[in-house]
Protein backbone atom coordinates (compact mmCIF):
# COMPACT_ATOMS: atom_id res chain seq x y z
CA UNK A 1 0.00 0.00 0.00
CA UNK A 2 1.41 3.36 -0.98
CA UNK A 3 1.71 6.15 1.57
CA UNK A 4 -1.04 8.12 -0.18
CA UNK A 5 -3.37 5.10 0.18
CA UNK A 6 -2.92 4.78 3.95
CA UNK A 7 -6.20 4.65 5.86
CA UNK A 8 -5.11 6.82 8.80
CA UNK A 9 -6.56 6.46 12.27
CA UNK A 10 -8.98 9.16 13.31
CA UNK A 11 -8.36 11.06 16.56
CA UNK A 12 -10.47 8.72 18.69
CA UNK A 13 -8.85 5.60 17.20
CA UNK A 14 -5.38 7.09 17.69
CA UNK A 15 -6.16 7.94 21.33
CA UNK A 16 -7.48 4.43 21.98
CA UNK A 17 -4.48 2.82 20.28
CA UNK A 18 -2.03 4.88 22.31
CA UNK A 19 -3.97 4.14 25.51
CA UNK A 20 -3.68 0.43 24.73
CA UNK A 21 0.09 0.66 24.12
CA UNK A 22 0.82 2.72 27.24
CA UNK A 23 -1.63 0.82 29.46
CA UNK A 24 -0.44 -2.64 28.43
CA UNK A 25 3.22 -1.66 28.83
CA UNK A 26 2.64 -0.16 32.27
CA UNK A 27 0.49 -3.12 33.35
CA UNK A 28 3.09 -5.71 32.36
CA UNK A 29 5.82 -3.66 34.04
CA UNK A 30 3.96 -3.41 37.34
CA UNK A 31 2.97 -7.10 37.33
CA UNK A 32 6.61 -8.03 36.67
CA UNK A 33 7.83 -5.71 39.43
CA UNK A 34 5.35 -7.12 41.96
CA UNK A 35 6.44 -10.71 41.22
CA UNK A 36 10.12 -9.77 41.45
CA UNK A 37 9.69 -7.90 44.74
CA UNK A 38 7.52 -10.52 46.43
CA UNK A 39 9.05 -13.72 45.03
CA UNK A 40 12.26 -12.93 43.11
CA UNK A 41 10.49 -14.19 39.99
CA UNK A 42 10.16 -12.39 36.65
CA UNK A 43 6.96 -12.40 34.63
CA UNK A 44 8.65 -14.60 31.99
CA UNK A 45 9.73 -17.10 34.67
CA UNK A 46 6.22 -17.07 36.13
CA UNK A 47 4.73 -17.78 32.70
CA UNK A 48 7.08 -20.72 32.19
CA UNK A 49 6.05 -22.19 35.54
CA UNK A 50 2.39 -21.68 34.64
CA UNK A 51 2.80 -23.54 31.36
CA UNK A 52 4.61 -26.40 33.06
CA UNK A 53 1.94 -26.57 35.77
CA UNK A 54 -0.74 -27.08 33.12
CA UNK A 55 0.70 -30.40 31.97
CA UNK A 56 -0.03 -33.65 33.83
CA UNK A 57 3.64 -34.32 34.64
CA UNK A 58 4.72 -30.65 34.77
CA UNK A 59 7.01 -31.28 31.79
CA UNK A 60 7.26 -29.64 28.35
CA UNK A 61 9.75 -29.65 25.52
CA UNK A 62 11.77 -26.45 25.44
CA UNK A 63 10.53 -25.77 21.90
CA UNK A 64 6.92 -25.97 23.11
CA UNK A 65 7.61 -23.45 25.85
CA UNK A 66 9.18 -21.05 23.35
CA UNK A 67 6.29 -21.43 20.91
CA UNK A 68 3.60 -21.00 23.56
CA UNK A 69 5.22 -17.79 24.82
CA UNK A 70 6.14 -16.50 21.34
CA UNK A 71 9.74 -16.13 22.54
CA UNK A 72 12.88 -17.22 20.77
CA UNK A 73 14.33 -20.58 21.74
CA UNK A 74 17.53 -18.88 22.88
CA UNK A 75 15.60 -16.51 25.15
CA UNK A 76 13.71 -19.40 26.73
CA UNK A 77 16.94 -21.41 27.08
CA UNK A 78 18.56 -18.50 28.91
CA UNK A 79 15.56 -18.05 31.23
CA UNK A 80 15.25 -21.79 31.93
CA UNK A 81 18.99 -21.99 32.66
CA UNK A 82 18.55 -19.31 35.32
CA UNK A 83 15.53 -21.16 36.72
CA UNK A 84 17.43 -24.45 36.71
CA UNK A 85 20.24 -22.87 38.76
CA UNK A 86 17.61 -21.67 41.23
CA UNK A 87 16.24 -25.23 41.54
CA UNK A 88 12.85 -24.42 40.00
CA UNK A 89 13.23 -26.56 36.87
CA UNK A 90 15.32 -29.52 35.76
CA UNK A 91 16.19 -30.35 32.16
CA UNK A 92 16.74 -33.68 30.48
CA UNK A 93 16.65 -35.32 27.07
CA UNK A 94 13.13 -35.71 25.73
CA UNK A 95 11.67 -39.02 26.77
CA UNK A 96 10.10 -39.71 23.37
CA UNK A 97 12.97 -39.22 20.95
CA UNK A 98 16.04 -38.10 22.95
CA UNK A 99 16.72 -35.34 20.38
CA UNK A 100 14.86 -32.56 22.11
CA UNK A 101 15.18 -31.21 25.63
CA UNK A 102 12.42 -31.20 28.19
CA UNK A 103 11.99 -28.89 31.14
CA UNK A 104 10.33 -30.29 34.26
CA UNK A 105 9.12 -28.23 37.17
CA UNK A 106 10.63 -29.25 40.50
CA UNK A 107 8.75 -29.31 43.79
CA UNK A 108 10.48 -26.02 44.67
CA UNK A 109 9.19 -24.55 41.39
CA UNK A 110 5.68 -25.73 42.22
CA UNK A 111 5.83 -24.22 45.72
CA UNK A 112 7.05 -20.89 44.31
CA UNK A 113 4.32 -20.89 41.65
CA UNK A 114 1.62 -21.54 44.25
CA UNK A 115 2.85 -18.59 46.32
CA UNK A 116 3.43 -16.29 43.33
CA UNK A 117 0.03 -17.02 41.80
CA UNK A 118 -1.69 -15.20 44.66
CA UNK A 119 0.47 -12.11 44.08
CA UNK A 120 -0.05 -12.24 40.32
CA UNK A 121 -3.83 -12.68 40.44
CA UNK A 122 -4.16 -9.94 43.06
CA UNK A 123 -2.17 -7.63 40.77
CA UNK A 124 -4.22 -8.53 37.69
CA UNK A 125 -7.41 -7.84 39.65
CA UNK A 126 -6.19 -4.59 41.23
CA UNK A 127 -4.56 -3.08 38.16
CA UNK A 128 -6.86 -4.41 35.43
CA UNK A 129 -10.00 -6.44 36.08
CA UNK A 130 -11.50 -4.50 38.98
CA UNK A 131 -11.05 -1.06 37.40
CA UNK A 132 -12.98 -1.92 34.23
CA UNK A 133 -16.72 -2.23 33.85
CA UNK A 134 -17.60 -5.89 33.21
CA UNK A 135 -18.96 -4.96 29.77
CA UNK A 136 -15.72 -3.18 28.85
CA UNK A 137 -13.65 -6.11 30.09
CA UNK A 138 -15.71 -8.53 28.01
CA UNK A 139 -15.43 -6.23 24.96
CA UNK A 140 -11.65 -6.10 25.38
CA UNK A 141 -11.60 -9.92 25.46
CA UNK A 142 -13.62 -10.08 22.25
CA UNK A 143 -11.35 -7.58 20.52
CA UNK A 144 -8.15 -9.35 21.57
CA UNK A 145 -9.58 -12.76 20.59
CA UNK A 146 -10.42 -11.34 17.15
CA UNK A 147 -6.89 -9.94 16.86
CA UNK A 148 -5.41 -13.31 17.88
CA UNK A 149 -7.66 -15.23 15.50
CA UNK A 150 -6.68 -13.03 12.56
CA UNK A 151 -2.94 -13.01 13.32
CA UNK A 152 -2.78 -16.77 13.82
CA UNK A 153 -4.72 -17.33 10.58
CA UNK A 154 -2.45 -14.95 8.64
CA UNK A 155 0.83 -16.23 10.11
CA UNK A 156 1.31 -19.98 9.85
CA UNK A 157 4.55 -19.64 11.80
CA UNK A 158 2.56 -18.54 14.88
CA UNK A 159 1.63 -21.42 17.05
CA UNK A 160 -1.95 -21.17 18.27
CA UNK A 161 -1.13 -19.91 21.78
CA UNK A 162 -4.56 -18.59 22.65
CA UNK A 163 -5.39 -21.45 24.99
CA UNK A 164 -9.12 -21.26 24.46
Amino acid sequence: MAADETHWLDAAQQASWRAFIVGSTLLMDVLDRELRQAHGLSMAEYEILVRLSETPDRTLRMAQIAESMQHSRSRVTHTVSRMEKAGLISRCAASEDKRGVEAKMTDAGWDLLVAAAHTHVAGVRTHFVDIADPEDYEAMGRVMNAVSDQLVAENPTFDDIRGR
